[in-house]
């Protein structure tokens, strides 16, 4: 698989790119590079390397949610600099 000047150009106009015809030349040589060093990994031998998602091993570290009881409104707005009906009240920020 290689990459030509007009996959290039393609990807370019689909990213609303202008490149120059030089920058065109200098992408596909440098994609075409990439894909060079892609294809060496083929050469592996993964006959003995069990298939992973993750380099490392990745586990949950989230608690399970635990429904317990929460401020009163009262006791969420008292130290609030301010409030009013209820809510916390700010400074406008957009005129």
């Amino acid at each position: 698989m290689s990459i030509t000047v007009k996959d290039v150009q393609h990807v370019a106009r689909l990213a609303r790119l202008q490149l120059s015809p030089e920058e065109e030349a200098t992408f596909t040589e440098q994609m075409n590079a990439i894909l060079r060093y892609a294809e060496k990994l083929n050469e592996l031998d993964t006959d003995n390397v069990k298939p992973t998602t993750h380099v490392l091993q990745v586990s949950n570290v989230m608690r399970d949610d635990v429904v317990k009881d929460s401020l009163s409104q009262e006791e969420a707005l008292l130290n609030a600099p301010e409030d009013e009906d209820g809510h916390f009240k700010v400074p406008a920020v957009l005129e």
